[in-house]
């Protein structure tokens, strides 16, 4: 009986423990090599369109051109359905919704999950843009649409990036990683991201149809995300990715750890 009663808290601490023990998943050395490609290629593939949106925003030219003819084609189409839908996007994307969707989502996924690594990732990743959100807002200082258009009250802070673009792209964009990197099956993860590039879509459409921000703000947070992406992958691959033969401490095979 003692033993019986020594040996529970012992449990509950070993799977407390275990929670926090990265578990590894085998691959053969060309898939880790693409995973770490792939990577690379998304982190560099966002600096250049950053650099490129960020230089047209600064010196009101390039692709900053097209700021104005969109904002206006968007106002001659709005309708009250339109609108109406537009804003609950705005409010499940936005300071509010967002953060209770990711507490929900971490926390849960944390508590369901053998290991918490894939919902600490995810948190990370959204505090991340957060940061950088505000870090580069205050920089450029970039001033929104005229207020008198904006359909959903006033919103004098800087307009680029567009945070509710950029928490909807990191949000569903590295959920879909994270989720479907330990499926076997490619086709479910090439749907899964195509849903995910809807919602990107519909939620950067939301911000420009309710008159809160230009194009150039929703595609300078797309190109943010795609570096967080590609830092995320980098991460993973090299904490959990493992050839046959490769063991580090600290660790659990998913062979052991079982199924997230």
């Amino acid at each position: 009986m003692a033993e019986a009663q020594a040996g529970k808290p012992q449990g509950r601490w070993r799977t407390f423990h275990e929670k926090f023990v990265v578990e590894e998943r085998y691959m053969s050395e060309p898939a880790r090599r693409n995973l770490y490609r792939t990577a690379v290629g998304l982190m560099i593939a966002g600096l250049v369109l950053f650099v490129i949106i960020l230089t047209g925003v600064l010196q009101h030219d390039g692709i900053s051109a097209a700021d104005e003819p969109v904002r206006s084609w968007l106002v001659t189409l709005r309708a009250q359905p339109a609108t109406t839908i537009m804003i609950i996007l705005a409010i499940v994307f936005g300071p509010i919704g967002l953060p209770i969707i990711v507490l929900v989502v971490t926390v849960a996924w944390g508590l369901l999950a053998k290991h918490a690594w894939r919902p600490m990732l995810l948190a990370g990743a959204m505090l991340t843009g957060v940061i950088l959100a505000q870090v580069i807002g205050h920089i450029v200082e970039r001033h929104r649409p005229p207020i008198n258009l904006m359909l959903f009250g006033g919103d004098t802070t800087f307009s680029f990036p567009s945070g509710h673009v950029l928490g909807a792209c990191d949000f569903l964009l590295v959920t879909t990683y994270l989720v479907f990197s330990r499926r076997t099956n490619p086709r479910s993860a090439v749907v899964a991201f195509i849903v995910a590039g809807i919602g990107i879509f519909f939620a950067a459409v939301s911000r420009l149809y309710l008159g809160y921000h230009w194009l150039t703000d929703a595609l300078g947070a797309f190109s943010i995300s795609l570096v967080i992406l590609g830092a995320v992958i980098a991460l993973d691959t090299w904490r959990t990715a493992r050839i046959k033969g490769e063991q580090i401490t600290g660790t659990l095979s998913t062979a052991d750890a079982g199924q997230d």
